[in-house]
Order: C-alpha cells, then sequence, then structure tokens
C-alpha cells in the first residue's frame, strides 16, 4: 500500500517553524534552493507579501503527525 502525501511542516528541515522545509519535502525540492528563491523573491517584491504568506503558512501548515 502506497502512504499518501501530506502536505506539513517539516521536522527534520526545520529552520523557523518548518514551513519551507515541509513545502520543500512535499514538492521533492532541495529545502536550502527553496529557501534561497523564496528570500530572494520575497526581497524583490518589497518583503511585505513574503512575510505575510510565511507568517499564514506558519498559521495554517500542519504539524507532522507525532509516530
Amino acid at each position: 500500500m502506497s502512504e499518501k502525501k501530506r502536505l506539513c511542516k517539516s521536522k527534520s528541515n526545520k529552520f523557523l517553524s518548518g514551513c519551507l522545509g515541509g513545502l520543500a519535502e512535499y514538492l521533492g525540492w532541495d529545502p536550502t534552493i527553496l529557501r534561497i528563491v523564496y528570500v530572494t523573491v520575497s526581497i524583490f517584491s518589497a518583503a511585505f507579501p513574503g512575510i505575510i504568506l510565511y507568517l499564514t503558512l506558519m498559521i495554517v501548515m500542519p504539524s507532522p503527525d507525532e509516530e
């Protein structure tokens, strides 16, 4: 039986809250590359939308299930 992919915060790739690490795991990308791209895009868009998006992800994304 295949395990269903689920978007949640990361346990292993946690920098601040684990949001971008969890998103990178879900997409199958390198977390460091995703963080660099996210920060670069945030800086070039006046940083405010990036901060709002990250705060929203911190609130909305579920924590990983404790096993």
